[in-house]
């Protein structure tokens, strides 16, 4: 039986002559079902496709789309069919990761935003010195998690690295 059955069961791939297309939601469902059925971890699914942990997981949440060769390999490293890799290869909407909520409710997912909501403006204030006018870029841009030994506890590392983009001035 193929992962993508409820897929299938909402009516196929096609409908009316024209192809249903799987909906960003469903994907990562049947993404996460087929990672854990694997026993896989992010890391070794990037290892495996050839992209960054961070870039492999938000294409299976739906934030990000892959390439069709990237899409083929991680359907082929977690046996899922065509209508996923088509799925994969669809431009999203984003922002949608925290299903409409304005403040996440998750307490890993709070704590950035309570972190942002106390440093959010010293960050602002402390990128512009350096850098000046702008922002920094979401698309040029890579994100990283470690994890640092330390005797007092485990420590987490969020490393975001983005281009300077400096607001034009016409």
């Amino acid at each position: 039986m193929a992962l993508s059955e409820a897929f299938a069961q909402r009516g196929g791939n096609v409908r009316w002559g024209t192809p249903v297309r799987m909906k960003k939601t469903e994907m990562t469902e049947l993404v996460l079902a087929a990672k854990k059925r694997k026993k896989l971890t992010w890391a070794a699914l990037a290892e495996r496709v050839g992209v960054s942990e961070m870039y492999i997981a938000s294409c299976c949440y739906g934030e990000n789309s892959m390439v069709p060769e990237t899409a083929e390999k991680l359907c082929s490293a977690l046996d899922l069919d065509e209508s996923m890799k088509d799925a994969l290869v669809e431009f999203p909407t984003k922002g949608n990761s925290l299903e409409g909520k304005i403040v996440p409710t998750d307490p890993l997912l709070y704590r950035f935003y309570e972190i942002l909501c106390v440093y959010g403006s010293s960050l602002k204030d402390v990128i512009q010195e350096k850098c000046g006018d702008g922002i920094m870029s979401a698309i040029d841009f890579t994100l990283e998690v470690k994890k640092e030994e330390n005797p007092k506890g485990d420590r987490v590392v969020v490393v975001m690295n983005g281009k300077f983009l400096p607001y034009k001035r016409f």
